[in-house]
């Protein structure tokens, strides 16, 4: 599937049941990074405004570059009434921005879509001197018992989950990436809690899942529903993450 139309049926999902950053995340990146607000900022593979949200609610101005036309109208609907919302339907590889007019670039929950070598060159063309590069990532943990079922029920179910799992990128890819500048990493604690029409919102907020009318959905929602009742407590199911977030200045 073109990496760009694979969220299309999964908007709303997305923004209801997808986690958010910690806020301590903008001022870890102020405090080690001089990130101040004021400062001009491209989302790169905004969907729909998670991550640029976090930027626009504390004062920076945010380009929310975005290839699927469903999410980024979604983003619109969501962050329009900022002033310093600008978004763009274009492509990491051609994001249409100037030369030079950005200050930091963020990806949240994307740079494994991305073309590495294409997006690096377009990632120097925009950056400003002395730009930074944030890539991140809620990274869905299998700690507990529950977590780990789910994660089995995913691969059970999935369509092409262990192809394109954000964990394919791990911190060696980043730092190749990012050669020949440093790499810095920082894990924050986030976690989401969920009654089971939230957990199957969230499961079904991911494109490798069968949506609804695929073959397997029905499955897969029985077995959602076996494994929700097997483990929630008083009607709550938890799911953590670790907060990723790869820094680094490329040039």
């Amino acid at each position: 599937m073109d990496s760009t139309k694979r969220f299309t049926n999964r908007v709303e999902d997305y923004v209801k049941y997808r986690p958010q950053y910690p806020v301590e995340l903008v001022t870890y990146l102020q405090e080690q990074f001089a990130l101040w607000p004021g400062k001009v900022i491209a989302d790169i593979g905004a969907g729909t405004g998670i991550s640029t949200a976090l930027f626009l609610q504390v004062a920076y101005e945010v380009w929310a570059v975005e290839p699927n036309e469903a999410m980024l109208t979604k983003a619109k609907e969501l962050l329009g009434h900022f002033p310093a919302f600008h978004p763009v339907l274009a492509t990491a590889e051609n994001t249409t921005l100037q030369n030079e007019s950005i200050d930091a670039i963020i990806a949240g929950q994307a740079f494994h879509w991305f073309h590495v070598e294409k997006c690096k060159l377009e990632f120097k063309r925009i950056l400003k001197a002395k730009g930074l590069v944030v890539l991140m990532w809620n990274e869905r943990n299998t700690r507990s018992a529950f977590e780990i079922d789910y994660d089995a029920l995913i691969v059970k179910h999935a369509r092409d989950y262990v192809k394109v799992d954000h964990r394919n990128i791990d911190l060696e890819h980043i730092a190749a990436f990012f050669a020949p500048w440093p790499v810095q990493l920082k894990i924050f604690s986030n976690e989401q809690r969920f009654n089971f029409d939230g957990l199957k919102g969230r499961l079904l907020s991911s494109s490798y899942m069968p949506a609804v009318h695929d073959a397997g959905y029905d499955e897969m929602i029985n077995d959602l529903r076996g494994l929700y009742d097997q483990y929630q407590q008083n009607d709550v199911i938890r799911i953590s993450y670790d907060t990723k977030v790869y820094t680094a200045k490329m040039k």
